[in-house]
């Protein structure tokens, strides 16, 4: 799909490794309800010096696409954390939203950050009329942050 996208290009090279990063930490996150860092923080620091050379997006950008990125998903975690008492929203997924920023910059947050939030609330939906979603039941949201973000990188990014 990349080199369908891409073409034949250094684009290409790079986008295939970052396509198989995200899938590798949806399904982490999906099994164990965690993102390691392990795999997150290298993907981040090689979203930005990748654009350090202008491959997807300037520099100055993906810094603050990876910025906007944390901070936005930590004040709404916090916001969340104030209302419920509880944690809503895991550290890596934070730092997951902030790679995208790194790779795709500041035009892939919005889309990543709205479509995630919608694809996470129409599983929880799906699993609510199933009977299957219950006060402690934890939905991995690594795995829509990831496919949100991977789609706004395939669609934004020429």
């Amino acid at each position: 799909m990349m080199t369908l996208h891409f073409g034949p290009t250094r684009q290409a090279l790079f986008a295939l490794p970052f396509t198989w990063c995200l899938l590798t930490l949806s399904l982490i996150d999906r099994q164990h309800h965690l993102l390691p860092d392990a795999l997150v923080i290298p993907g981040l620091w090689a979203g930005l010096v990748l654009n350090s050379f202008g491959l997807f997006t300037a520099l100055q950008d993906a810094l603050w696409g990876c910025v906007i990125g944390f901070g936005s998903l930590w004040a709404v975690s916090q916001l969340t954390e104030l209302i419920t008492g509880g944690e809503s929203i895991g550290r890596g997924d934070l730092k997951l939203l902030a790679l995208m920023g790194a790779w795709g910059g500041l035009k892939v947050l919005g889309w990543t950050l709205v479509f995630s939030l919608l694809g996470a609330a129409l599983a929880a939906l799906c699993l609510m009329l199933l009977g299957k979603l219950c006060t402690v039941t934890r939905i991995p949201f690594g795995p829509f942050i990831s496919a949100a973000g991977w789609s706004a990188f395939l669609i934004i990014i020429h």
